[in-house]
C-alpha cells in the first residue's frame, strides 16, 4: 500500500471514531434531557457567563442563528436568562439560572465519565502518544487551512 492509501484509510477510520464518539455523548447527554447543541452552550457558560450570544456563537463555531434558536429554547426552558449589556440595546449577556448551572455539571460529569470509560482505560504512554498525534494532526490541519487563504 502506498503511503497516501495509508493516509485516506487513517482519515476515514478518524471520520468513524468521530462518529461513534458523537452518537455516544449524543446518547448520554439525552439520558440527562439536553442535546448535545443545549449541552455545550450550558456548559460553556459554567466556564465564563455574560458573554454575547455573538461571543458564545464564535466559542462553540455555530452561526449567531443557530445560537439565538438555541438561546431561545433553553431560555424558554428556564436554564439561561438574557441580561441586557449596558450601552449596547442590540445585545445580551447569556447568564446560566440555578436549574442550567445543575444541568450544566451533569453534562460535564456525562463527559467525564465518558473519558473515563474511553481514554481512562488507555496506558499513560498510549495517551501520551495519542495526544501528541492529535496535536501534529491539528497543526497540520490549521497549516492546510492558512494556506487555501492565501
Amino acid at each position: 500500500m502506498t503511503h497516501e492509501a495509508d493516509a485516506v484509510r487513517v482519515w476515514f477510520r478518524l471520520l468513524r471514531l468521530q462518529s461513534r464518539i458523537n452518537l455516544s455523548i449524543t446518547a448520554r447527554v439525552r439520558e440527562i434531557g439536553l442535546s448535545v447543541p443545549q449541552c455545550d452552550v450550558l456548559t460553556t457558560l459554567t466556564e465564563r457567563e455574560g458573554l454575547s450570544q455573538q461571543d458564545l456563537a464564535a466559542r462553540l463555531y455555530v452561526t449567531k442563528g443557530n445560537i439565538s434558536g438555541l438561546i431561545d429554547r433553553l431560555e424558554d426552558a428556564k436554564l439561561v436568562e438574557r441580561r441586557s449589556i449596558e450601552g449596547d440595546r442590540r445585545s445580551h449577556a447569556i447568564y446560566l439560572t440555578a436549574q442550567g448551572r445543575a444541568l450544566a455539571e451533569q453534562g460535564i460529569e456525562v463527559q467525564r465519565q465518558f473519558v473515563i470509560d474511553t481514554l481512562g482505560r488507555m496506558s499513560a504512554d498510549d495517551l501520551k502518544k495519542f495526544e501528541s498525534l492529535i496535536v501534529n494532526t491539528r497543526d497540520l490541519i490549521r497549516e492546510s487551512m492558512n494556506l487555501k487563504q492565501i
